[in-house]
């Protein structure tokens, strides 16, 4: 079985490594990409070490920041970005706290995300306020995995990580068809190198199972795709701009949330 303390000496390893890359590249927009991923993976990764209490506390603090930078491209007011925060919430404190009712905080948060425009009677925006709150909802609640998944939600995070890399180098130098219009930079090739790398590195984390490789192989681009139709509909570069070397925490974790959803119905 895995767990974060086999986890904890190749992230390491990979921070350590990756800071030596870093160095050599001699690149300043790489050297502020590592720093914040210093400052992240221990942070992380002692979240996960403490169990439970600290997946659905990292679950809560990230699905809350990822709301308001989701209801910030999608134009929503701060009481429908608000609301939306607090069912992601809801759904994560329930599969801590009650385990198997997930369905039913869902049911309720996406009342109360639909309570609001409804209350304040918005007949020229509201349906775009209620569609956009439902997608937010079903797209981030997928966060609460991360409490029952534990070490292995931790392992796909590090796989799609690799995979996301992988896949921007890889596919700058094959070159090839285009992946699809929604993301024009991201190469066929790319993305099944980024795949291999991805499967190879639950490998090595022992973290290896077909439905772990399907979501790091399938759900990670998708994820980044569907974040990408997201901003382009927004006509945004980026979620946030508060992550250095970044942008926002949505654009880091979008490949993470589609990997959840499918590892979910996979197993």
């Amino acid at each position: 079985m895995i767990t974060v303390a086999s986890l904890a000496p190749y992230l390491g390893g990979a921070l350590a490594l990756g800071g030596l890359a870093v160095v050599a590249s001699r690149r300043r927009e790489l050297l502020i990409r590592w720093c914040a991923w210093a400052v992240g993976v221990p942070l992380v990764t002692g979240a996960f070490w403490w169990g439970s209490p600290g997946a659905a506390a990292i679950a809560i603090a990230v699905g809350a920041i990822a709301a308001m930078e989701f209801g910030g491209l999608m134009h929503l007011g701060r009481p429908d970005r608000v609301v939306l925060a607090a069912a992601v919430a809801g759904v994560v404190l329930t599969a801590w706290l009650a385990p198997g009712q997930e369905l039913r905080a869902v049911a309720i948060g996406a009342l109360a995300v639909a309570a609001v425009p409804l209350l304040s009677g918005d007949a020229d925006h509201g349906l775009h306020r209620l569609c956009t709150g439902l997608l937010g909802l079903a797209w981030l609640s997928v966060l609460a995995a991360l409490v029952p998944l534990g070490a292995s939600a931790l392992a796909l995070f590090v796989a799609v990580s690799i995979a996301d890399i992988t896949a921007y180098f890889a596919g700058q130098r094959l070159g090839g068809p285009r992946l699809s219009p929604l993301s024009p930079a991201k190469r066929w090739s790319g993305t099944l190198a980024g795949a291999a790398a991805g499967v190879g590195a639950l490998a090595v984390l022992s973290a290896l199972s077909w439905p772990m490789a399907v979501a790091a192989a399938v759900g990670g681009p998708a994820g980044d795709l569907l974040e990408s139709m997201i901003k382009r509909g927004a006509q945004a570069k980026d979620a946030g701009s508060w992550l250095p070397g970044s942008g926002g925490l949505l654009d880091r974790i979008d490949s993470l949330l589609i990997a959840l959803a499918v590892l979910l119905v996979l197993s």
